[in-house]
């Protein structure tokens, strides 16, 4: 049963808690509306209070009627629903409208999960998802943080998300709406290989496990399960000698540490200033250390984020840069 399963993932991560109110995310699509069933069938048991967030992106001509089938779905299961609508496609301008999307439906979760005082966020990311998500960011090219996937608990932005369906396949998910006899809202994008995670879901991922492993989503998600407790240990571990550091990095203490100690403490100083660390890769960190051992003082590395790095006789110094 789907619900044992999730029972196991929510006890394993300590995902809920009792009284916990929770706010899920939910576009109508297979995996949230799974989500949204499951944990109303789990409210009793864990006492939870449930909560709705739906942000239409506008992205389709049929959009407003996945806004209202979630305002139906929730009204019949008593269940208070905050929806929203913004035109994605207006604001991206030249950037990515993936990111862009993206940003738009976690600032509307942050927003929403403040404004009702709720404990965690609930989003419906699957085991498929992690397996795709993997096999992307090593094609990308990625360090441990990358590797580690989709975290099944995650704290973001001074908020904790869960994902409670990290652990069970999309094919079990689309029995369990079957024999809920359930019909999910179908975003027709999903189905076309305009994206890499499209590519990889219908040909990457499916060529690996019919040809090579029969089990390669499984493996990939064990994989990515071992990769974060690694890089949990490495995280604690550089947390105590960025602290020693100072908040400059003085440059010969940072060059005796290991290697794998410096690249992290590199990537949480940018962390620091940027709220995270994406579009920052491998060749970038690469530049910090070449800045650090070989270049000279008063040498500067500008990053994604408007991130500057200046090195002085001393220490590398890392600031905002102002546009």
């Amino acid at each position: 049963m789907i619900s044992d399963k999730v029972k196991e993932t929510v006890k394993k991560y300590a995902l809920l808690g009792r009284g916990d109110k929770i706010l899920i995310g939910v576009s109508g699509g297979p995996d949230s509306l799974a989500l949204l069933y499951i944990l109303n069938s789990l409210s009793r048991e864990f006492s939870l209070k449930l909560h709705v967030a739906h942000l239409d992106h506008m992205l389709r001509a049929d959009s407003a009627s996945d806004r209202r089938f979630v305002e139906r779905t929730c009204a019949g299961l008593g269940i208070p629903v905050t929806s929203a609508a913004i035109n994605v496609k207006s604001i991206a301008g030249k950037g990515s409208v993936e990111e862009i999307a993206r940003n738009a439906r976690l600032g509307f979760l942050f927003k929403t999960a403040k404004e009702i005082k709720a404990d965690k966020i609930a989003l419906g990311h699957n085991l498929d998802d992690q397996a795709e998500t993997v096999l992307m960011r090593l094609l990308r090219g990625s360090g441990l943080y990358g590797l580690s996937g989709i975290l099944p608990k995650k704290n973001l932005y001074g908020f904790t998300v869960v994902r409670p369906l990290i652990e069970v396949k999309r094919k079990d998910i689309e029995a369990f709406l079957k024999r809920k006899k359930l019909t999910p809202r179908i975003d027709a994008s999903n189905s076309q290989d305009i994206y890499l995670r499209n590519k990889i879901r219908h040909g990457l991922l499916q060529e690996l496990e019919k040809r090579y492993n029969p089990n390669i989503k499984e493996v990939l998600s064990n994989t990515a399960q071992s990769i974060a407790n690694d890089y949990d240990f490495l995280k604690h571990s550089s947390a105590a000698a960025e602290k020693r550091l100072g908040r400059n990095i003085e440059t010969g203490k940072f060059l005796r540490l290991h290697i794998a100690v410096r690249r992290m403490i590199l990537r949480n100083k940018i962390s620091g200033l940027k709220g995270d660390t994406r579009r920052i890769g491998f060749a970038h960190i690469r530049e910090l250390e070449d800045l650090a051992e070989n270049r000279p003082v008063n040498s500067i590395v500008d990053l994604p984020g408007n991130i500057r790095v200046k090195k002085t006789s001393r220490y590398l110094r890392f600031s905002r840069r102002i546009r």
